[in-house]
């Protein structure tokens, strides 16, 4: 069985790969956000992974916070989401060779972390983005949590969310871990469960919410893994 899992890993890394090439191929020919969106749905039909969605996409989202467990998590929410995703990413993947060209063709928004002029540029960036209709879309822990408990959310997206008053829209994705994960090359196809909690108006004025929102995500994440098992 992981002998398997191991030889479905490559094929779906190369078909990846492959995505990526078609959407700086398709990006100069397509508005956006039709290239990435074809590329996205060349992944899931490829490499055969399906999804659950439960709750709705509000129409009128302006930022999604999603969890992050799997290189795979961005396909996920381009094929569930209608919207003109704008991803912010630490600016590391940018400066990646072919695949920093797959993020800044879309305009996706770089930070540097350790940057104190990176807050004022991601600002900026937010703005322009959200003056252009499309969402501001981030994984709050920074980075992949592996054992299904959320790593801390960073401050950048109550930053932007507070800055510009935006209507936020939690998203909890469902073990995609256990579909795709780099670190053990190892892909099985599945049903993943993806969830849209209520839509919520960004609060200036509570300094919590941010961490709330990490526990009721947490919540969300613990229940409907329980229930898949």
């Amino acid at each position: 069985m992981k002998i398997l899992a191991h030889v479905n890993w490559f094929f779906a890394t190369v078909n990846i790969f492959v995505s990526l090439i078609l959407m700086i191929l398709l990006y100069p020919i397509l508005p956006r956000p039709y290239a990435r969106k074809i590329a996205a749905w060349y992944v899931r039909i490829t490499i055969f992974f399906s999804t659950d969605v439960k709750g709705e996409e509000d129409p009128a989202t302006q930022m999604f916070l999603i969890n992050h467990q799997s290189d795979l998590d961005i396909g996920v929410m381009e094929t569930v989401s209608k919207k003109d995703l704008a991803w912010v990413a630490k600016k590391e993947l940018f400066d990646v060779p072919f695949f920093g060209l797959a993020m800044s063709m879309p305009e996706d928004i770089p930070i540097e972390r350790k940057s104190k002029t990176s807050l004022i540029r991601l600002l900026k960036n937010a703005k322009d983005r959200l003056n252009k209709g499309r969402v501001i879309t981030m994984f709050p822990e920074g980075t992949r949590s592996r054992d299904g408990r959320m790593l801390p959310f960073k401050s950048g997206a109550k930053v932007v969310a507070d800055k510009f008053q935006l209507r936020v829209q939690p998203v909890v994705l469902i073990k995609t871990a256990e579909c795709y994960d780099i670190k053990r090359f190892y892909y099985v196809p599945k049903t993943i469960k993806v969830v849209f909690l209520d839509s919520f108006i960004a609060d200036k004025d509570d300094p919590n919410w941010l961490q709330e929102l990490r526990v009721k995500m947490q919540a969300v994440y613990d229940q409907e893994a329980k229930e898949g098992e």
